[in-house]
């Protein structure tokens, strides 16, 4: 059990992190500063930098929760389970126990509108996708072990998951443009593209033609009678 002092710290963190979500979300994140992060909560800013390095820090605090239970779906996953399928179930298994952690920290619809602050904010979304980089490699190398492979010699796994981050990356960003920024609303667009990969990767893009004309000659209409014809009648 938690002692008094490690519930009040964790308070302190908990409340340092709405405020800079909430801030990021209202004023921008380049418009936000520590100080007002820490004003925020009443609290000094060597009492922010107790819990965060700095606000990029602060901003990605959430994600990389969300992440990491990601990576543990994904090692939990039935050991003979396909590659593809183990990342695609390790998702849709872990939706509500992710959801469940951020709220523990965070209200769920603050953590999932900043996203609409990264994808607007140069210096967040480079971070964002330097991160994506990393975590991407992170699980080819579970992936690679889950199937007694060498992640440096055989390709497959890097590319499986680079294709799958892809579709993630995609969805993150058409639905940041969408105006219903819900859970639901995510899980749901991020469920179609997926449908979306296999055929996107072996599928033949081309629509079915219509079929051709019949080549038989259409008849010819008969000739009407010359004058000439009707009068020796």
């Amino acid at each position: 059990m938690r002692t008094l002092r490690e519930r009040k710290k964790q308070h302190t963190r908990d409340a340092l992190l709405r405020a800079a979500l909430d801030l990021f979300t209202a004023r921008g994140y380049e418009e936000t500063t520590v100080d007002d992060i820490a004003a925020a909560v009443d609290v000094s800013q060597r009492t922010f930098f107790r819990y965060f390095a700095g606000k990029q820090d602060a901003a990605f605090y959430v994600a990389r929760l969300a992440e990491s239970h990601f990576v543990d779906a994904i090692r939990a996953r039935p050991p003979r389970e396909a590659p593809l399928d183990a990342l695609r179930g390790a998702l849709t298994d872990s939706w509500d126990g992710i959801g469940a952690a951020i709220e523990q920290l965070v209200p769920l619809d603050v953590h999932l509108r900043f996203y609409q602050v990264i994808e607007s904010t140069p210096a967040l979304l480079a971070a964002h996708l330097h991160r994506a980089t990393e975590l991407e490699e992170e699980i080819a190398r579970v992936i690679a072990g889950r199937e007694g492979l060498d992640v440096d010699t055989d390709p497959r796994p890097r590319v499986l998951v680079a294709a799958f981050g892809a579709v993630m990356r995609v969805t993150e960003r058409i639905w940041t443009t969408r105006g219903d920024p819900s859970l639901t609303a995510l899980r749901d667009l991020t469920a179609a593209h997926l449908d979306h990969l296999g055929p996107a990767l072996t599928g033949d893009w081309h629509p079915t033609p219509p079929p051709a004309p019949s080549s038989s000659p259409s008849p010819r209409p008969s000739p009407a009678p010359s004058p000439s014809a009707a009068t020796e009648t």
